[in-house]
């Protein structure tokens, strides 16, 4: 995760050392903000805002609701008070509809890396499954493990899913590739992934078999105000 200095870029390096830092300098950079934006939204000093990112901190309510109004989320999101609910359970968007995304939107909501779903058919029947993964190109891949389950991806017609859902203001949006998936042999595709990657699988443990998707479908959909009633 990355961060920025109390007047630097949103490009530096994060030095978050709490949860809510943490996951203040996370919202802010999610809304490509700088600690100054942040400052001046929010009517605190920006030392105030590195302060927070940066060390221990029991900021009072009414800061913390004015922080998080100005990362237009909540402050059960900002202190961590929703990590164990299921995402939307939020009041639904008045008016809402689904719009269709091209696969042109689909791949840039996909792009970079992060965590998605596999869904694949195991000898105990279909499974779905959490993945860190990474976009190469025109393909989707992740790491496991021989034995595991989205090892069973390789050499079959697989889905893979990613969504965001925002509680804060009831809007999300989900994109699905299906395709046939295969295991990567190649040594400088393997070196190519392995250095792709930002982070090691979250599962933990040894996972050095990566898997690849080529997708031959990609559909999408996002959460929109239709303005019905």
């Amino acid at each position: 995760m990355s961060g920025t200095s109390a007047h630097g870029s949103a490009a530096e390096p994060s030095r978050s050392h709490t949860d809510i830092g943490r996951r203040l300098a996370g919202r802010r950079e999610q809304l490509g903000l700088s600690r100054e934006d942040v400052a001046e939204r929010s009517g605190a000093a920006v030392t105030y805002v590195a302060y927070l990112e940066e060390q221990p901190a029991a900021p009072d309510t009414a800061t913390l609701q004015q922080i998080a109004a100005a990362l237009e989320t909540t402050v059960a999101e900002l202190t961590g008070g929703t990590v164990d609910q299921p995402p939307g359970l939020g009041v639904a968007l008045r008016g809402a509809g689904l719009a269709e995304l091209d696969e042109a939107e689909c791949r840039t909501l996909m792009s970079g890396h992060g965590v998605g779903r596999v869904g694949v058919l195991t000898p105990e029947g279909p499974a779905v499954v959490p993945v860190n993964y990474v976009v190469d190109g025109a393909e989707i891949a992740f790491r496991t493990a021989l034995g595991k389950v989205p090892a069973f991806a390789a050499g079959s017609e697989v889905a893979f899913e990613v969504d965001r859902i925002d509680d804060s203001f009831s809007k999300g949006w989900s994109v699905l590739a299906v395709g046939t998936a295969r295991a990567v042999t190649e040594d400088d595709a393997i070196r190519r992934l392995t250095e792709l990657a930002p982070t090691a699988p979250w599962a933990g443990g040894a996972r050095d078999l990566w898997v690849e998707l080529s997708p031959s479908r990609i559909t999408g959909r996002r959460i929109v105000a239709t303005g019905g009633g």
